[in-house]
C-alpha cells in the first residue's frame, strides 16, 4: 500500500496524462485550459480533494452525493471541494479546507501527494485543481447535510475496474442537447463530467499497479 502510495506521489511530479484519451470517447469537446483563461472575465478557481485512505487493510477512495437543490451540479457526484476564498492561503488550502467543511473530517493527517490537471467546467465557470491526497486514518465522518447527500467509500480497485465505464445520453448544457457521453457506474450513481475525467486520468496513472496489498 505504502508503495502504491509513493509511486503515485512521483507519477503527480511527472508529465501527466491529460483527458485527451477520455475525450476521445465523449461527443464534445471542453475549451482547453489556455482558453478558458483567456475568458473575460477570468474564470473562478475552485479544487477537490480526491482521498486515499485504508479501510478494512484496504485502499478506498472518497468520493460524494451532491444533494437536490437548484444550481448546474444539482445531484451529481464530486470530491469533496468548492470554490477559493480569499482568505485561502493557496488553490491546495481551499480542497483541505472544503473537505473539511463537507465531510466533517479532519484534515492535518493529510497528506497531499500532489495534483491531477486543471478541469476547466463551463456551466459554472469554474477551473477546477483536483488534488490527491493519503491519509493513513481519517474520519469521524459527519458531512454537511446542505453539502452532502452520501459519502461514498470506494474500494480503489473497484475505480480501476473496465466494466464501470459505460456511456448513456446525457443533456449537455453547453451542447443544447442530447449527447452520448461516457460516464463511470460507481455504486449504482452515474459519475460523469469533470468528475469522470478526474477519475479517469487516475485511473491512467494507477493502471499498472494491480497489488494494492504492497
Amino acid at each position: 500500500m505504502n508503495t502504491l502510495v509513493e509511486r503515485l506521489r512521483a507519477q503527480l511530479t511527472a508529465p501527466l496524462p491529460g483527458h485527451d484519451r477520455f475525450l476521445e470517447l465523449s461527443g464534445y469537446k471542453r475549451p482547453d485550459i489556455e482558453r478558458a483563461m483567456r475568458l473575460d472575465p477570468p474564470p473562478r478557481e475552485s479544487a477537490v480533494l480526491a482521498l486515499l485512505y485504508p479501510k478494512q487493510d484496504e485502499l478506498h477512495c472518497l468520493l460524494m452525493l451532491r444533494p437536490q437543490y437548484e444550481g448546474v451540479h444539482s445531484g451529481q457526484v464530486s470530491f469533496p471541494g468548492g470554490k477559493r476564498e480569499a482568505a485561502d492561503a493557496s488553490i491546495q488550502h481551499t480542497a483541505l479546507r472544503e473537505f473539511m467543511e463537507e465531510t466533517g473530517a479532519e484534515t492535518s493527517g493529510i497528506d497531499v501527494l500532489g495534483a491531477l490537471s486543471p478541469v476547466y467546467i463551463p456551466p459554472s465557470r469554474m477551473l477546477v485543481t483536483p488534488f490527491v491526497g493519503y491519509a493513513e486514518r481519517i474520519g469521524p465522518w459527519s458531512p454537511d447535510p446542505k453539502e452532502v447527500a452520501r459519502l461514498l467509500e470506494v474500494p480503489l480497485k473497484f475505480l480501476l475496474r473496465k466494466d464501470i465505464l459505460k456511456r448513456r445520453e446525457q443533456f449537455i448544457q453547453v451542447m443544447g442537447g442530447n449527447v452520448e457521453i461516457p460516464y463511470f457506474d460507481v455504486q449504482g450513481e452515474v459519475v460523469w463530467g469533470a468528475t469522470a475525467l478526474m477519475i479517469a486520468e487516475l485511473r491512467e496513472l494507477l493502471n499498472g499497479h494491480a497489488q494494492f496489498g504492497e
